[in-house]
């Protein structure tokens, strides 16, 4: 054995630990998975050579040690990782002539559940494979998980928790405003978002990050009256439909042999282009349960399971260029551009790098070659640099507001900040607010969509809006937009401009003041903007901070608020651009009813008016309603009658000073749905709850 070896099998050893203390504990990604991949079995490879596993190896334990934040506890049997091979043809070879259980190998949080007597009574994370941490009220807010089961006796099994691609982007956006969380950089992929949320010391934060739970694998299930274990036959199967039958949700498998076993690999590779929950490959478990128990386990690895990983299909390019994208966090996030390759049937042109940790280590420089691949054939990644010029230049300016920006050390990642306290782009929330439903109702200009504008430069304050056909070019050069959606959006900003007073001065973001307020305020001023700006002028605010505190419902706070907000130079400034961009209507006219219920905006004194013309939902309406919904939380699911959409229905709850949520909690007051008889988790969570579930017409009709 030459001292290289040693000296580089050290080197690995301390690159893949420092990655995985970063990937499992501290939820950064400081390395890509191809590189990791890469150096482990460079490592693997030089202990075969070698004969020599070093005490702190990533091959000889499993994962990284439980933080200190939760209570740990040691699991009853050593939780072992796989062997795992990239090839179909050894995968076959493995199973030979048996039969074997191919399933999704899912890329989540593994959890031990342990059910005593029906109902959960622990929940415990994977961890290092010796010891975990406990997060039984976390998992007891799983969006699928059931709480009581029909049987009675000790019941252990294991699973995944997941966060699913189409939940990742709307919630990852949401994080930086809750309260715990704070200004935290956005989550890189589901499996980080998935760990960070079922980790939490607060459930109330699990409970909003619709986190499911898909069972793999039963340990064990003890009869409560003899204290026999359960007999399935000697079946893999048999114990997974038994799971089924308990209420779990168990990962997607098939039986197959080695007949079988190529072309049920292809209808999974098919699938995971298209599929919802986060994969990484496959895993086949022997069926005949003795006799894969009998053939015991290595140091690492049990020998009755094999993990397939899908083999990356790469594709050689040219980096073009690297797009800085400021986000709302302050971090500018390198996206590099680079020659088209298709990957996976699909088309790729960018991929994001991350940070600058990643940036330095792939030595990135504009013409270099570069290899690309779809990480779990999913989400493009650059797998390495083939030139390795390192002179990528690292921006000394922010790219929307021109102001410095500094490198940060963010535990062992080094990230890129904007550090201009006003820089547009910090500023998302805002902008969102402002094109929101109950604002100016610009249909299509989600946060996704502003952030890319934001971060391009397009859009600096509000009346920046109104001009966003003059940047057609670049808009429809950015991914996901065309003529069509361009053309859409231009109308829907167009259709804006003609407004009320009531739903400007909701837009603009003024502190407490909501749809409601706004509304009372508007019509103090007789929906006369120019009136508004003459009362509040500098020389008039005390006496106009006593004008407005006068008046029924907005009192000295919202006062305070309004006055304070009006007379910052900056918002007069944008409030008085805006106003050269819009037609002001009057309220009355201009404020399309409810479509659905055919009712019109509640009055000053919060009374609904009923159109005479509409007959269908005559005498449902409760007057008094208002004052029902006010203070109380709603969560509303399943499709509606009266309303053409939630957001409609959710508009009236906050107009009459309710508020609407996404998810059951102890604090919800009523859950709204059209079929209480229905098995969705929402009713599910409001039946464990006590939370009461109401009709439309229940609502509506004030019977609540």
């Amino acid at each position: 054995m030459s001292m290289s070896d040693t000296e580089r099998m050290r080197s690995l050893v301390e690159q893949l630990n420092r990655a995985s203390e970063a990937y499992y504990a501290k939820d950064e990604e400081i390395i890509s998975n191809y590189e990791y991949d890469r150096l482990y079995d460079e490592l693997t490879a030089l202990e075969a050579k070698t004969g020599v596993t070093l005490a702190n190896s990533p091959t000889a334990h499993v994962g990284y040690a439980a933080v200190d934040v939760l209570p740990k506890e040691r699991h009853a049997a050593p939780m072992l990782s796989l062997a795992k091979t990239k090839s179909r043809e050894e995968l076959a070879e493995w199973l030979g002539s048996h039969e074997g259980l191919l399933s999704w190998k899912l890329d989540g949080l593994t959890i031990v559940l342990t059910y005593r007597d029906g109902t959960l009574e622990k929940a415990v994370t994977r961890g290092n494979g010796e010891v975990g941490e406990v997060i039984t009220p976390n998992a007891r807010v799983f969006e699928n998980i059931p709480l009581k089961i029909p049987f009675q006796g000790e019941l252990v099994l294991r699973g995944e928790a997941v966060i699913r691609y189409s939940d990742f982007e709307k919630i990852n956006a949401q994080l930086e405003n809750e309260a715990d969380i704070g200004a935290e950089a956005r989550y890189k992929n589901p499996r980080n978002l998935c760990s960070g949320s079922v980790r939490q010391l607060n459930s109330a934060v699990t409970a909003s990050r619709h986190v499911n739970f898909f069972a793999f694998t039963l340990v064990s299930a003890v009869n409560k009256q003899d204290q026999s274990s359960v007999d399935f036959d000697n079946s893999r199967a048999a114990q997974m439909r038994f799971l089924k039958e308990q209420g779990f949700e168990t990962v997607e498998y098939y039986i197959v042999t080695g007949e079988d076993i190529q072309e049920r690999i292809s209808f999974f590779e098919e699938k995971i282009k298209h599929y919802d929950v986060p994969s990484d490959g496959l895993v086949l478990l022997l069926e005949d349960i003795a006799y894969g128990d009998s053939l015991g386990r290595t140091a690492k690895f049990p020998r009755n399971a094999i993990a397939f990983k899908w083999a990356d299909e790469t594709q050689e390019t040219i980096l073009r260029e690297v797009e800085w994208s400021a986000s709302r966090t302050g971090l500018i996030n390198p996206v590099a551009i680079f020659d088209p390759v298709e990957l996976e049937g699909t088309t790729v042109r960018r991929a994001s790098v991350h940070n600058i940790s990643i940036v330095r280590q792939l030595r990135l420089g504009i013409g270099d070659t570069i290899r690309v691949y779809k990480a779990n054939m999913i989400i493009p990644q650059i797998a390495e640099n083939l030139t390795s010029s390192g002179s990528l230049v690292i921006p000394q300016i922010c790219p929307v507001c021109g102001g410095k920006t500094q490198i940060r050390q963010e535990n062992d990642a080094e990230t890129l900040c904007c550090v201009n306290p006003d820089c547009p782009a910090k500023k998302l929330k805002s902008f969102a607010l402002f094109a929101g439903r109950s604002a100016m109702n610009i249909e299509g200009l989600s946060e996704m969509t502003l952030e890319k504008f934001i971060a391009k430069g397009m859009i600096h304050e509000f009346a920046d809006i109104f001009h966003l056909s003059e940047k057609k070019d670049i808009i429809t050069s950015l991914e996901g937009f065309g003529e069509k959606s361009c053309e859409k959006l231009f109308a829907a900003i167009e259709a804006a401009r003609d407004t009320t007073l009531r739903r400007l001065l909701t837009a603009v973001g003024i502190a407490g003041i909501g749809p409601a307020g706004a509304g009372l305020l508007a019509d103090h001023f007789n929906n006369d903007p120019e009136l508004l700006l003459s009362a509040s002028a500098d020389e008039n605010a005390a006496a106009f901070s006593e004008e407005l505190a006068a008046i029924n419902g907005i009192g000295p706070v919202l006062a305070a608020n309004f006055v304070r907000f009006f007379s910052d130079s900056g918002n007069r400034m944008q409030f008085e651009h805006l106003l050269d961009e819009v037609r002001i209507h009057d309220t009355r006219i201009h404020d399309a009813r409810i479509r659905g219920a055919g009712m019109q905006q509640p009055d000053e004194s919060g009374t609904l008016e009923m159109p005479a013309e509409d007959e269908r939902n005559a005498n449902i309406y409760d007057p008094s309603l208002p004052d029902k919904v006010s203070g109380k939380t709603f969560v509303i699911t399943g499709s509606l009658t009266h309303f053409g959409n939630r957001d409609e229905l959710k508009e009236m709850i906050e107009a009459f000073g309710g508020k609407a949520a996404g998810s059951v909690s102890a604090k919800t007051a009523y859950l709204i749905n059209n079929d209480a008889a229905s098995g969705s988790s929402k009713n599910r969570k409001a039946k464990e709850l006590g939370v009461p579930i109401i009709t439309e017409d229940d609502f509506l009709q004030g019977k609540f």
